[in-house]
């Protein structure tokens, strides 16, 4: 079990407070381990397991507890046997009608440290505003990065190099379960393919009582195919009226904002960097994880640009930067990254193979006058670097501690 410091960093702060804890982020991704490392650093602390009670409501041992009335009765009863604080862990809470009543009414009526897991943005919105305002902090979680992914591929093959592994995490991608099918290939195709049907199914269709299912396929297929690249609703319902099918472009971005509302694709807008304004059209999507891309889709080396650019925006947002598209005049920064008022540009190209490439890929970076990093990142093993703008091969960015 990886240790997931990125995110125990974070998080341990609040363990033992108030606050709500929760985890969100897509299926699998290793939200159930967070709460498992959360529980051995409380045991290591010196809190009895006794005072721990964990509930997983995928599991149909607990399916006669998925209404907000049955869960409050059940806690209050287990409760009522445990001396001094108790310590709640609710896995895929979003499977109980009305939990945040419940855990609210917990919070209230108990001396109690709540840790909630979901696989669903939806979590924090509606109700929960109103029964939880202010008195919960979100972590999303996400699948492996790099650093996690080779921690652990090394330990099933110690010979390989970092260049190897790498190439492996290409096909493969981040999720952590992979680890126990030693990512040998077909088994771990089945699984993606497995998970991304689950996903599409459970946390798309069913939450959103989806009935043109075929129609959600279509779409998901066109963006897998597409990530990281211009996306106009618009251009999908003239590709729909092609097939002679109708479609209404509010239905496509309903549909479009379920997928990314289960956490199977991120979006990006576009922003005029001189004039500071947030565009309102052609954003792009990037898929949570490469590697369902590759078990679904396919073709991951064939669009080794867009898969290097989809595993640096992960990364991105692993680390806690606010990512935008950057827009100056005619030329365009793959990411404009912000957090906590630092700032980071960071332009990602498969080679700096030609001279037109290096003077495209640095020469984007023409018009932003400011002190911050400027990156360009291939997968080039020479440092090109110039005009005060780095070059670093993909690797050793996604794998440096620090990008100041």
């Amino acid at each position: 079990m990886i240790k997931r410091e990125l995110y125990m960093n974070r998080i341990r702060p609040f363990i033992g407070g108030e606050l709500i804890k929760i985890m969100t982020g897509i299926r699998r991704c290793g939200k159930s381990v967070m709460l498992e490392l959360i529980k051995g650093e409380l045991t290591e602390s010196g809190v009895s397991p006794s005072n721990m009670i964990a509930i997983n409501f995928e599991d149909m041992r607990y399916s006669h507890l998925q209404t907000a009335t049955a869960l409050h009765d059940e806690i209050m009863n287990l409760a009522e046997n445990i001396d001094g604080k108790v310590y709640l862990f609710f896995d895929e809470i979003q499977e109980v009608d009305g939990w945040e009543k419940c855990v609210n009414s917990l919070r209230v009526a108990l001396d109690c440290d709540i840790y909630i897991t979901g696989s669903n943005a939806k979590l924090l919105s509606g109700e929960l505003a109103t029964y939880l305002g202010g008195r919960y902090v979100e972590f999303v979680i996400y699948p492996f990065s790099f650093t996690e992914f080779l921690e652990l591929y090394q330990t099933i093959s110690p010979g390989e190099s970092v260049q190897q592994c790498f190439q492996k995490y290409l096909v493969a991608g981040g999720m952590p379960y992979l680890a126990n099918l030693r990512y040998e290939e077909a088994p771990s195709r089945q699984y993606l393919t497995d998970l991304f049907n689950s996903v599409q199914l459970k946390d798309i269709v069913r939450r959103n009582k989806i009935r043109d299912v075929d129609l959600l396929e279509r779409i998901i297929t066109y963006m897998t195919a597409n990530v990281g690249t211009v996306f106009s609703a618009s251009s999908l319902v003239r590709f729909f009226k092609s097939e002679h099918r109708t479609v209404a472009v509010e239905t496509i971005l309903n549909y479009i904002r379920y997928c990314c509302d289960a956490y199977l694709f991120y979006q990006v807008k576009r922003q005029d960097l001189h004039g500071k304004q947030i565009l309102a059209s052609n954003e792009k999507y990037y898929i949570a994880d490469h590697g369902i891309r590759e078990a679904v889709f396919g073709g991951n080396m064939m669009d080794i640009n867009l898969i290097l650019e989809n595993i640096v925006y992960m990364e991105l947002l692993r680390r806690g930067y606010f990512v935008t598209i950057g827009r100056t005049g005619e030329k365009e920064i793959d990411f404009v990254c912000e957090n906590r008022g630092e700032k980071l540009y960071v332009q990602v190209t498969y080679l700096l193979a030609s001279e037109d490439t290096i003077k495209r890929e640095f020469g984007a970076y023409d018009a932003i006058s400011d002190n911050f990093p400027k990156y360009v990142v291939s997968l080039d093993e020479l440092d090109m670097s110039r005009n005060g703008i780095k070059h670093r091969n993909i690797r050793d960015f996604l794998l440096a501690e620090t990008w100041n």
